[in-house]
């Protein structure tokens, strides 16, 4: 007999919502202007009260209104919020803390330091940073995006993290010393995710920069994992980055594994990379096999596919979002459906839920105001319009602003059952929770361009397009334009037909020399044949024959797609034609 999971659906679906939100006009559905000012009104209350009370700290703690550092001493909550204060349209902000982060962000410091947040928060947030400048109003510098102080300073701290790197397996270390590198007695057991999601950023860094050191180390990470999974197509939750042996062998979409697969799809995009894509799709059938019952996702053994833990993780609600990306809308959406009414259940989402029980699990009743569900809300609101969607924002909103507001920002939700409130805000509650919650509200914001507007930007490479749409978030909520990994090389088949231009000059030089030194000329000068090449044929008539003109591969090739297709895009790109 097949498991099946008996969740008490009545208890889910009989308990009313929380909010008492807004209608749109005619009482069916929220109203996405009122909403989009309500959001508006939650990000500056959380971002004032943090540069009043907590700056230059990392984070804010709302209940003592003060600051403290977390995983560094970046002033880490103005990093991830930089991008989020373009997109709600405040570019006097942007400016002003773009100043601020060229005056005083220093990486040269004695602090142990997570790969991996530093990767997406730092990196991720400053390279986002970094591409939006000039639609933010700053004056850039000559050769922008292929240089600037943002993408410098991106670039100083992925430097701090390739110490990280240097393994036997080429997987990473989970911490960092940003001044000493690895620590000597440092762990070598590192999450899955700690080491799969480095791609995007990285692969953006090494394209901008020229320097390809980035992106190879996070694809050798990558190819790493990709070998190292079980004979069944799983991979564990944490192994050994020295040794390459598994040591939490729990398979499964949540937590320490999710942005491995969502690097997976998202590289794949970005980079228009067909082996990362099907990577992917080899892994999505192992994890429909062996760890999905009635459209929800549990945790199984990695190498026998036995179920381990039937509970549902809050990191976990990504995953609709990300089967919105590669175009399997009806799955997405039943699965969405279910977390839904998690949230409804408790006006948030516990970081565990016992799916058969259908409660909260034991000492993980908390919510810390994480985005992954209204996340999936936006890239599903963005594919199919449907209203629910926005139910769903319309009570996060209400939600949040109910338990966890207080007089100096948000607070962590300790526990949903009685709403006791915890001493933080992380810095995803501006970099993600409120800026999806804020797309989701804004339809006609420029983060969903659909290629009907863009700019045309000259770089020492050439003319390339940037602000088309299509942008790629980061795990963090930092969008990167993919038509910029265009702006700062030439793809490998201009190189060659440069090379072949300055080949026919020289040989061009050549020969008008020994044409001026001969007395008279057999007949028109023609360029001597490349080596292992052959004169073009002549036709009947004697007159040389042309080849047909090579195309031009132009910089940006990703063509329209629609949505719900294989590699879609939130935007369009544009195909040159020429």
């Amino acid at each position: 007999m097949p498991f099946r999971l008996l969740v008490p659906l009545g208890l889910l679906c009989s308990l009313p919502p929380l909010h008492l939100g807004a209608p749109g006009p005619d009482g069916s559905a929220p109203d996405p202007a009122h909403y989009r000012e309500r959001v508006k009104a939650m990000f500056y209350h959380a971002y004032d009260s943090y540069l009043e009370n907590a700056f230059p700290y990392d984070e804010l703690r709302p209940l003592t209104c003060d600051g403290h550092d977390t995983w560094g001493s970046f002033s880490l909550t103005l990093i991830d919020a930089l991008d989020t204060l373009l997109i709600l349209g405040n570019v006097s902000e942007f400016q002003r803390v773009v100043e601020v982060l060229q005056d005083n962000l220093d990486f040269d410091i004695d602090v142990n330091a997570s790969v991996f947040e530093t990767n997406i928060r730092v990196v991720g947030g400053l390279l986002s940073a970094h591409l939006l400048s000039k639609k933010a109003g700053v004056e850039v510098e000559a050769g922008w995006p292929c240089s600037g102080p943002l993408l410098r300073m991106a670039e100083e701290a992925a430097r701090k993290l390739l110490p990280a790197f240097q393994t036997p397996t080429g997987m990473p270390y989970g911490t960092v010393n940003l001044l000493h590198g690895v620590n000597p007695g440092e762990t070598p057991v590192t999450c899955t995710a700690g080491i799969g999601t480095f791609i995007v950023e990285f692969a953006t860094l090494s394209s901008l920069t020229g320097d390809p050191v980035f992106e190879d180390v996070a694809r050798a990470a990558l190819m790493r994992l990709w070998e190292s999974r079980s004979d069944i197509g799983l991979v564990g939750n944490h192994i050994d980055v020295l040794t390459g042996k598994w040591v939490a062998q729990d398979a499964g979409i949540g937590a320490g594994v999710d942005s491995y697969f969502e690097y997976l799809v998202k590289g794949a995009i970005l980079l228009q990379d067909k082996k990362l894509m099907a990577m992917f799709l080899e892994y999505n059938k192992a994890i429909r096999n062996y760890t999905r019952f009635d459209d929800w996702y549990l945790w199984v053994q990695m190498y026998k596919g036995t179920v381990s833990m039937p509970v549902f993780q809050s990191l976990e609600a990504y995953w609709p979002g990300l089967q919105s990306l590669i175009g399997d809308i009806d799955n997405a959406m039943r699965t969405f459906l279910n977390y839904y009414t998690v949230w409804k259940q408790f006006g948030g989402l516990p970081e565990f839920y016992n799916i058969p029980q259908g409660y909260t699990v034991e000492k993980r009743e908390g919510y810390p105001l994480r985005p992954e569900l209204i996340e999936s809300a936006m890239y599903l609101y963005r594919a199919t319009g449907d209203p629910t969607l926005l139910e769903l924002g319309r009570d996060a909103v209400e939600s949040i602003e109910k338990i966890s507001k207080v007089e100096c920002g948000f607070a962590t939700i300790k526990d949903l059952r009685d709403h006791k409130l915890d001493n933080r805000m992380e810095s995803f509650f501006l970099a993600e929770t409120v800026k999806y919650l804020y797309l989701l509200f804004d339809p006609t914001n420029f983060i969903h361009n659909n290629g009907s507007t863009f700019d045309a930007v000259i770089t020492p490479y050439g003319e390339c397009i940037l602000g088309a749409g299509g942008y790629i978030f980061n795990t963090e909520a930092h969008p990167i334009d993919p038509a910029a990994l265009h702006c700062c090389r030439r793809l490998k088949e201009e190189q060659w037909e440069v090379e072949g231009l300055m080949k026919e000059f020289y040989s061009l030089k050549q020969g008008r020399s020994r044409f001026q030194k001969t007395t008279r000329s057999s007949g028109p000068w023609e360029p001597p044949a490349r080596p292992g090449t052959f004169s073009s044929p002549e036709n009947h008539d004697g007159v040389r024959e042309k080849k047909p003109a090579k195309r031009r591969i132009p910089l940006l090739s990703c063509p329209s797609q629609p949505f719900t297709s294989k590699l879609a895009l939130l935007g369009q790109v544009f195909l040159d034609s020429s």
